[in-house]
């Protein structure tokens, strides 16, 4: 025997899983709380009913989005605040992180770190929006840059690492994918 038990692999996996799982819903929980912040009523405020809505299709629980909403409200108001983070890396492939964080100077500073270990630099705000047009809530590039396969292999790690960061919400790219 290999000394590893069936159930042991099986633990293993499902706190991963969970681990994941927990992190999908921190992030859902506070797009909902900043969407909150403009109105508790999901019918009058459209920004909540698709997060409510985006919440749903990833089964947050009711009580968790329920939560979400009275801290947007409530007396115990947390100051969470939406950030557009934006740099060039190789190939001139622009990156727009948005993230929301209850601490800006943090949130910046982990994540421009996650940028410059893959050859990535932070951006003035405003420098590339340019790029990119706006429509519902997503930004599409206005001229998506081909690349090659092992670049598309080392971008999508790359995604992957913004991705694990608690305050990343949604990560945009001029790169065609």
């Amino acid at each position: 025997m290999s000394g590893h038990s069936r159930w042991q692999q099986i633990r293993h996996k499902k706190g991963l899983t969970d681990q994941k799982r927990g992190q999908i819903f921190s992030k859902l929980t506070k797009l909902v709380t900043v969407a909150a912040k403009d109105g508790a009523d999901p019918e009058t405020n459209p920004k909540l009913k698709t997060a409510i809505g985006k919440a749903k299709e990833f089964n947050l629980p009711n009580e968790n989005i329920e939560r979400a909403i009275k801290r947007a409200s409530g007396k115990d108001k947390i100051g969470l605040e939406v950030l557009l983070i934006e740099a060039i890396g190789p190939l001139n492939i622009s990156v727009l992180v948005e993230a929301i964080t209850d601490n800006k100077n943090r949130s910046i500073a982990e994540i421009k770190h996650v940028f410059s270990e893959n050859n990535f630099k932070m951006v003035p705000s405003g420098s590339l929006l340019w790029q990119f047009e706006r429509k519902g809530r997503e930004f599409i590039p206005k001229m998506p840059i081909q690349i090659d396969s092992e670049t598309k292999t080392k971008l999508k790690a790359f995604f992957e690492k913004l991705d694990e960061h608690d305050d990343v919400e949604e990560i945009y790219s001029n790169a065609a994918l």
